[in-house]
């Protein structure tokens, strides 16, 4: 697996072309001919605007929490996305690398596709994998799209390898701990938590939801954001006290404010304006969004210290539904907590 060097990944363009990062030679097996240009959807299809991208359940920062199934599954990092949440996948690639497998319903593709979840799996939470079905609009229309499977690699929001059926099952083995390597070495050393729940068969087992949650859920599947919210906010009117649909609907806001945003413009909009409390949120939301948690926090934080008056309460608001996102739980959350008191008081 080829290695990019080390940079900050905030500064890495998820529309970079499919090259293997720093220039390095492919090792043996990595094979992209015939492969579907990932880097090309990663992009987006409307111009310099990326195509919204959300897995099947939310990741990284902004993930649903793993089912438990009971005890009756294994904790999994493996996930089901469309083609037009590959966006966000790839921004999670500067927490963790992202194996990105475009699969069909062929015995090759179900080889592969087991082979990559038991070693994705296997190095548990280091790296995660995100599914695409070859059968999708997007998928089928793009250029190579019968050349499946075909898995790319991204790490710090580039791509740095493709491989296909054609590399040997001992060599497949090798390749993700080769990735978790590269990852390593570039600073990536916290895992991510659980993604999903694989049955004793190594399906994935959902849990039953709710009604309400479940419509919210078929919504996020076919990339309705506004019916999950609508869905979200009538299971929260039927049981106000809902935690899950709070969070649930926290989340799904924010994809929607995400959706279209050019972070590198947004980034620089907040440096233009350090006053401009809308241009501050976006910022942490992209942060948020991309792992960066502590950044998203630490700047809110600074302006509600600096900030008094309406555009404090907005910071704040704000600052408090981000934390509901990743979760009270996570100790980045308590200690932003602490730091808020302080500003507040």
């Amino acid at each position: 697996m080829t290695q990019p060097g080390p940079e900050d990944p905030r500064s890495a363009d998820p529309r970079a072309g499919a090259a293997p990062a720093g220039g390095a030679e492919e090792p043996r097996g990595v094979d992209s001919r015939g492969a579907v240009d990932l880097s090309a959807l990663a992009g987006g299809q409307q111009g310099q605007q990326g195509q919204q991208s959300r897995p099947s359940r939310p990741t990284g920062a902004a993930q649903q929490p793993a089912a438990s199934g009971g005890g009756q599954g294994a904790d999994s990092w493996v996930i089901a996305v469309q083609a037009q949440q590959l966006q966000q996948v790839v921004q999670l690639s500067s927490q963790a690398p992202v194996v990105v497998l475009i699969h069909g319903a062929d015995d090759a593709s179900e080889q592969m596709r087991t082979r990559l979840e038991d070693a994705v799996d296997a190095q548990q939470g280091r790296v995660l994998m995100a599914e695409i079905d070859a059968s999708s609009p997007e998928i089928a229309q793009a250029q190579g799209a019968d050349q499946v499977p075909v898995a790319t690699a991204f790490l710090g929001g580039r791509p740095v390898g493709e491989f296909d059926a054609s590399v040997p099952a001992e060599q497949l083995d090798q390749l993700v701990p080769q990735l978790v390597q590269a990852a390593t070495q570039n600073g990536m050393t916290e895992p991510l938590p659980p993604q999903s729940t694989r049955a004793a068969g190594g399906a994935e087992a959902e849990p039953e939801l709710p009604p309400e949650h479940q419509k919210a859920h078929d919504a996020l599947e076919a990339g309705d954001l506004d019916g999950a919210v609508a869905a979200y906010e009538e299971a929260l009117r039927q049981k106000p006290g809902d935690e899950d649909a709070t969070v649930g609907l926290a989340r799904v806001k924010l994809m929607k404010r995400t959706q279209d945003a050019d972070v590198e413009q947004v980034r620089r909009a907040a440096a233009d304006a350090p006053d401009d409390v809308d241009a501050q949120t976006a910022v942490a939301d992209v942060d948020v969004l991309g792992g960066h948690v502590e950044d998203a926090f630490a700047r809110l934080v600074r302006f509600i210290q600096q900030h008094p008056g309406e555009d404090r309460e907005t910071a704040r608001a704000h600052l408090v539904e981000l934390y509901s996102i990743v979760g009270d739980s996570d100790p980045r959350v308590n200690k932003s907590r602490q730091q808020l008191a302080r500003a507040l008081f």
